[in-house]
C-alpha cells in the first residue's frame, strides 16, 4: 500500500508535542550540536547529531553497511518502530530532515519533524531541560523502502529520461561550480536548482503548501514526475525530500551519495551551468 503524505503526517507543532510530553510511546531526538543540547533542550529529548555521517559510495556493499550502521545507532538512541519519533533542531532544518528520511527508509510508521524547531518551542514559552537522561536501547524493526533512496546507478539511469527530475538543493556557488567540494565542480546534467533554504519562511518553518507548490511548479517539478534530490552528502537533499512529501509528491528519492560521490567519480557526466 502506497504511503500517503501530508503536512499532518510529517510535521508536528510545539503545542502538539507539548501535549505528548511524558508519553511512553514517544521518542524525541535533538539533532543539534551537543553543546546546544547541553544548554537546554525539550524535556525528555535524547541527543543524536547525525551531521557528518555520510556515504560517498552507493554501490551495493558500502550502501548496505552504511544503512546497517545508521539503523544500529538509531536503536542505541532509543528509536523504536513502536514509538512515535520526532526529530528537531534549531529550525525546520536539514539535520532533522535527514533523521526523518532515515526512518522513512526503514519503514517507520510514525516519524515527524518539529516545524520551526527548538526556536519555535522556545518562543512558545515551554519549559526547557538541561539534564540529559541516558537513552535506553530499543528495537527498530525495519521494512526497507528502497524507493525513497537513490544510488549513483539510479541517477545515471534517470538522466535525460522523460518523467524524471533531478533536483539540486545546494548553494548557487556549488551548482555553478564556483565552489568546488569534490574532485570536480558543477552539477549533474539537467539538474534543476532550488536551494534547500528556499523551502523555509523567515521564521525557520516550512513555507505553506501553496508557496512550495508554486515554487516547484515554476521550475517544472510536478507530482507526476519522479524526483531525485541531491546536495553534497544527502542532508539538504533530505530537506527537499520532506518539502515535496508535504505536497503529497508520490515519487521522491534522496540520492545520499550526492555530489561528493558524483563529483569524485571522473567516469560520470557533469555540466557547468551558466548563470543567467
Amino acid at each position: 500500500m502506497e504511503k500517503q503524505y501530508t503536512r499532518q503526517t510529517l510535521l508536528t507543532t510545539p503545542p502538539e508535542l507539548h501535549q505528548k510530553l511524558g508519553n511512553t510511546d514517544l521518542c524525541i531526538i535533538d539533532t543539534r550540536p551537543a553543546e546546544d543540547y547541553a544548554q537546554g533542550h525539550i524535556p525528555g529529548a535524547t541527543h543524536f547529531d547525525l551531521f557528518g555521517l555520510s556515504l560517498v559510495d552507493t554501490t551495493a556493499a558500502p550502501l548496505k553497511a552504511f544503512m546497517h550502521m545508521i539503523h544500529h545507532v538509531l536503536e542505541l538512541r532509543g528509536v523504536s518502530d513502536a514509538k512515535e519519533a520526532v526529530f528537531y533542531e534549531e529550525n525546520s532544518g536539514m539535520r532533522a530532515a535527514r533523521g526523518l528520511w532515515f526512518l522513512e527508509y526503514y519503514g517507520h510508521p510514525n516519524v515527524k519533524m518539529l516545524d520551526g524547531g527548538f526556536k519555535a518551542w522556545r518562543e512558545a514559552g515551554y519549559l526547557l531541560a538541561t539534564e540529559a537522561a541516558a537513552p535506553k536501547a530499543a528495537t527498530l524493526n525495519i521494512a526497507e523502502r528502497r524507493e525513497v533512496l537513490a544510488t549513483v546507478d539510479d541517477v545515471l539511469r534517470s538522466l535525460n529520461k522523460k518523467g524524471y527530475c533531478i533536483l539540486d538543493t545546494r548553494s548557487s556557488e556549488e551548482y555553478f561550480g564556483t565552489r568546488v567540494r569534490a574532485a570536480r565542480g558543477g552539477a549533474i546534467p539537467g539538474a534543476i536548482h532550488i536551494e534547500w533554504t528556499d523551502n523555509l519562511d523567515p521564521s525557520g518553518k516550512f513555507k505553506s503548501d501553496a508557496e512550495l507548490k508554486a515554487m516547484y511548479e515554476k521550475a517544472g517539478i510536478t507530482p507526476d514526475k519522479e524526483v531525485i534530490s541531491y546536495c553534497q552528502g544527502g542532508y539538504r537533499a533530505a530537506h527537499s525530500y520532506v518539502a515535496l512529501r508535504l505536497l503529497g509528491f508520490p515519487k521522491v528519492r534522496n540520492y545520499i551519495g550526492s555530489w561528493k560521490e558524483w563529483g569524485d567519480r571522473i567516469d560520470l557526466p557533469i555540466e557547468t551551468p551558466k548563470a543567467n
